[in-house]
């Protein structure tokens, strides 16, 4: 949950491997129901239709930081599913579903790497902020999502009006220093489930 936005990220693995495969089957989705934002469908669609391509993009911003972390050679039928229970219209779910895809795998008994989190990087006047506002987004001239890990940065995606590369590494810094509590807390959650 952030703010009023919440979003349920399950994963799961099977047990065997499928035989005759040669890659690591993993699925990543993400879904926004149509309940979350209070809507229901009605006329002659009742039901939520394919996946819109802003959905599509996010299941693959959870696909992209995940799966180097797995173990080479593990080829078991693996999913994560991130579900938007709720949207509060001010703050963004996509990063919230990837910090949950890292949660939800570091506390099953799945072979990964992690944990990770995701923290979307804006700039304001000079200043970075951590997970801003759809406002603050609109104001900002920076807009960087990081995968972090405890030890490494595993992915970065976005982009800005103009920025240094030395802009882009305090961005990066900034987005790992304030990724450091998100990963306590994945870490105690897991202790308290006893993984």
């Amino acid at each position: 949950t952030y703010g009023e936005s919440m979003v349920l990220v399950t994963a799961v693995s099977s047990a065997d491997e499928r035989p005759g495969i040669d890659f690591f089957p993993l699925t990543c989705d993400y879904v926004e129901k149509s309940f979350a934002a209070g809507k229901i469908p009605g006329g002659f669609f009742k039901r939520e239709g394919r996946q819109r391509d802003e959905e599509v993009l996010v299941s693959r911003l959870i696909d992209r930081p995940c799966r180097p972390l797995f173990p080479d050679g593990y080829q078991c039928d693996t999913q994560i599913i991130a579900t938007v229970l709720s949207v509060d219209k001010n703050n963004p779910s996509d990063v919230l579903a990837l910090t949950g895809a890292g949660a939800a795998l570091h506390i099953s008994d799945i072979p990964w790497g992690g944990p990770i989190v995701g923290i979307r990087v804006a700039r304001i006047g000079g200043e970075f902020i951590a997970n801003p506002t759809f406002d603050q987004m609109a104001q900002s001239d920076m807009d960087l999502v990081v995968a972090t890990s405890k030890d490494a940065i595993v992915m970065v995606e976005g982009g800005a009006a103009e920025a240094s590369e030395t802009d882009i590494v305090d961005a990066l810094m900034f987005a790992q220093e304030s990724a450091r509590p998100i990963l306590q807390l994945i870490e105690q959650i897991r202790a308290a489930v006893g993984k």
